[in-house]
């Protein structure tokens, strides 16, 4: 057995000098450009219909189809709530899933595909009936959140199944949060864009309307917007069913290790296994409180900017603005990560927001200051959106360095992640809505009374930054420095060697014969 191993590195060594390729088994492949780019395409529904459900689907409820505050509130919560719940049910199937010809979490994206698009859809549909709107769009509202999560937490954890390096994987990621900027790029022109081109008038009083508008008019308009809505979800569908196509066809899963896997666990048993181990609850922990500050942000900056600064015509570009800087500055913040490191790109990406979200509330109504605020906020939007997905696989690395025999757990990692991300996200849309609701929000109002301009400032500047600080004070903690990275690197290098060896090892008598 080691005359025949020391054979097969010898002849691999001689190949290398030639300049010739070195047998497969003990040579990492390489990713193509080509299948980076139609493994970040994957990403881009997932960012594309939250981007667009994220910034515009409060609106939606209150001003186009009408629900009181507190029961669109129930509707962003429950949905929420529910959507992250079901994050950790499906990664515990997803981990439970066999192995098929395509590999294992490639069959969910397929499956997921075509229901997902419908309930999406139908979400942004305004019902004939008025009793039981509620339910319409709690129903629809949390399939899609099913569905989409059956395509998200498998895409998320194929980043361990796309290579064993975790350069590539780190090349990968870099070419996927790029493109998933570019989708909440893409999310925010369309639907922004679209239902821009109808915004119905505010609600004025009565004698106003006649005075300036005919009711008829108001209806018109009014009837323009749910059409415009509903083709800016149709042609988001459409963008969705091509993304995932490029991503089947363009993405080979690469069988995982020869080791075999650990049994299914039970829920709580996925927790304490997570949970369990330090460095993945300190990253999860920090990047809870960062992601709720960054989606408090996001969920209120389209309402802060149309009522409180009365930008009401200008607002969807300055969420474009925001979206197109996260875009442009994800290479930046890998070439950042990748000369001074990821906790120092966390540091830096993740603060450098805090002056303008202080400058935006002090000032009077500006719009070049409110374009200068929304690109530093897009700034650190790339760094949320990158360093996390960049950090994760090297949490797993760690656990599978500290637990040798516990195997086939990628899936559990990643949808406990996007669990608390989706709970922090619901907590969000809760939040808001309902304090909306207590600050006497008038649905498509001229005006706002002045209690629902100070909540909103406290939503999109004293939240946010509070929950900054408290994130960056517990990822101080994250104990996975460089150092420690490049040692799990090669730990498990020498653990793919140790496996390649016994296979070979296994082989050989087959070969002599």
């Amino acid at each position: 057995g080691k005359k025949g191993r020391n054979t097969v590195r010898a002849r691999n060594v001689a190949k290398k000098q030639e300049g010739k390729p070195s047998d497969p088994d003990l040579t990492q492949k390489q990713l193509s450009i080509c299948n980076k780019l139609c493994y970040a395409v994957g990403g881009a529904p997932y960012q594309i219909t939250g981007c667009a459900l994220g910034f515009f689907l409060q609106i939606y409820l209150l001003d186009v189809a009408q629900l009181d505050p507190f029961y669109a509130s129930i509707i962003l919560f429950v949905g929420r709530a529910w959507d992250a719940i079901t994050d950790p049910t499906i990664g515990f199937l997803v981990s439970r899933s066999p192995w098929t010809r395509i590999g294992r979490m490639l069959p969910w994206i397929i499956f997921s595909t075509p229901l997902a698009v419908i309930c999406y859809f139908l979400v942004w549909y305004v019902p004939s009936f008025e009793d039981g709107k509620v339910i319409w769009y709690l129903v629809f509202y949390c399939l899609f959140q099913t569905l989409q999560t059956c395509f998200h937490v498998p895409y998320s954890a194929l980043t361990m199944f796309i290579s064993d390096e975790q350069k590539e994987r780190d090349s990968a990621t870099a070419y996927r949060m790029t493109v998933e900027v570019l989708g909440t790029v893409i999310g925010t022109a369309v639907q922004g864009q679209i239902v821009g081109m109808a915004n119905a008038p505010c609600a004025c009083p009565l004698f106003l309307v006649v005075a300036v508008v005919s009711v008829s008019t108001v209806s018109c308009s009014c009837a323009l917007q749910k059409n415009a809505y509903m083709i800016a979800s149709g042609v988001i569908c459409a963008m969705y069913v091509l993304c995932a196509v490029v991503l089947c066809f363009g993405v080979t899963e690469r069988k995982e290790s020869l080791r075999p896997r650990s049994e299914p666990m039970s829920f709580w048993q996925g927790i304490r296994l997570v949970m369990g181990h330090g460095p993945y609850a300190k990253l999860v922990i920090g990047f809870l409180f960062t992601s709720l500050a960054f989606m408090l942000l996001e969920g209120n900056f389209a309402l802060f900017c149309s009522s409180t600064l009365g930008f009401r015509n200008d607002f969807q570009n300055i969420l474009l603005v925001i979206m197109l800087a996260a875009t442009l500055t994800i290479p930046f913040w890998q070439w950042f990560l990748t000369r001074f490191g990821k906790k120092l790109a966390v540091y830096i990406g993740t603060s450098v927001v805090i002056p303008f979200l202080i400058l935006v509330v002090c000032l009077k109504s500006n719009l070049v200051v409110t374009y200068i605020v929304s690109f530093m906020a897009g700034a650190s939007v790339g760094a949320a959106f990158l360093l996390p997905w960049s950090m994760l696989p090297d949490v797993v690395d760690d656990f599978k360095v500290n637990n040798q025999d516990s195997q086939g757990h990628e899936a559990i990692f990643y949808s406990f992640y996007v669990f608390f991300t989706k709970f922090a996200s619901g907590i969000s849309l809760g939040v808001s809505t309902l304090s909306l609701d207590f600050a006497g929000y008038v649905t498509r109002g001229c005006t706002q009374p002045e209690n629902v301009g100070i909540t909103l400032k406290v939503l999109v500047s004293a939240a946010p930054i509070g929950l900054l600080l408290i994130g960056l004070c517990i990822l101080y903690t994250y104990p996975i420095d460089e150092k420690r990275r490049q040692d799990n690197r090669k730990k498990l290098q020498e653990q793919r060697d140790s496996e390649s060896d016994s296979d070979t090892d296994s082989s050989e008598p087959t070969n002599v014969v």
